[in-house]
């Protein structure tokens, strides 16, 4: 009976998996533009008819007590619409992807100088580092602009419940992120010898991690994953923060940070639950400047 029950649960997931192929085809077809725009439509108005939705209306409201209803109520709408567009873009990240470093306003993506020299810096430095990011805007973006800039990187990610759905995810993600590390046991341990070998480590951080130390993020206490700050400590190498920002049009802008310093311990090595702190921080900072891009669903304070 339970072998049954597997080979169902199989068969299931392969129909699913050619319906996720199927949609993401059409997607294509529809182009850069309308796909998302479609996705955006579909998001705002199924998204607050989830349980996610009250998440996320929880969370905005804790988060920014003295903005009213209709100011968290914009912000929690916003944010529908960033994920919708967000999960019809992956088929068109290579159209989406035209940064021009001669014409960096010219396109889809753009970027200060100052932001392009960060990463041709870390390209031709010669020493490995760190690379935190958030759900903020597509954050697929910050992986390949690394990727796109020449910089070799080991990009933690986490796979699908889904066999069949995680195969088409990495069918899109797998030519344009560097090496792709799946979360798990081993992730750690594949991250630390990437490094060990001059690589760039990236990672998204801003979600709940039960096992690791409590910070105050958007002035509540949360649990955050600590595995950078410990890989940071470890290693002493360079922590940057990487994000991209929405812009109308379908457009993006990237950011990347100065090299953020690390609280130390009285032995001298980074603090790990300093880092984390300091990591947060500046995530905290970025989805205060745009709230309604960040991923507010998702019980972060639980």
């Amino acid at each position: 009976m339970l072998r049954f029950k597997v080979r169902l649960w199989l068969f299931a997931d392969r129909l699913f998996g050619l319906l996720v192929r199927a949609v993401f085809a059409l997607l294509r077809l529809l182009g850069p533009d309308i796909g998302p725009r479609i996705g955006a439509f579909l998001a705002r108005s199924l998204g607050p008819l989830t349980s996610a939705n009250r998440i996320g209306r929880e969370n905005i409201a804790a988060a920014f007590p003295g903005k009213s209803e209709a100011e968290r109520a914009a912000i929690l709408t916003e944010a529908w619409d960033n994920l919708g567009r967000v999960a019809c873009e992956y088929v068109h990240m290579d159209r989406i992807w035209d940064f021009d470093a001669a014409r960096p306003d010219s396109g889809r993506i753009t970027a200060s100088p100052e932001t392009v020299a960060l990463y041709e810096r870390l390209r031709d430095d010669g020493k490995p580092a760190i690379v935190f990011s958030a759900h903020l805007a597509n954050w697929e973006l910050p992986a390949i602009a690394a990727a796109k800039h020449g910089i070799e990187s080991a990009v933690l990610y986490r796979t699908p419940n889904s066999p069949a759905v995680a195969k088409e995810i990495l069918r899109l993600r797998q030519d344009s992120m560097g090496t792709l590390v799946a979360a798990g046991m081993s992730a750690p341990f594949k991250l630390a010898r990437a490094l060990e070998r001059g690589l760039h480590v990236g990672m998204l951080v801003d979600q709940r991690f039960g096992r690791g130390p409590v910070v105050t993020f958007m002035g509540r206490p949360a649990s955050a994953n600590p595995l950078l700050a410990q890989l940071a400590r470890r290693f002493d190498c360079p922590v940057h923060g990487a994000r991209a920002i929405r812009l109308p049009g379908g457009r993006f802008r990237l950011d990347l940070t100065e090299e953020i310093p690390m609280p130390r311990d009285a032995e001298g090595l980074v603090d790990v639950e300093g880092a984390t702190q300091a990591m947060n921080t500046v995530i905290e900072g970025w989805v205060r400047e745009c709230p309604g891009q960040w991923l507010w669903m998702h019980r972060r304070w639980r």
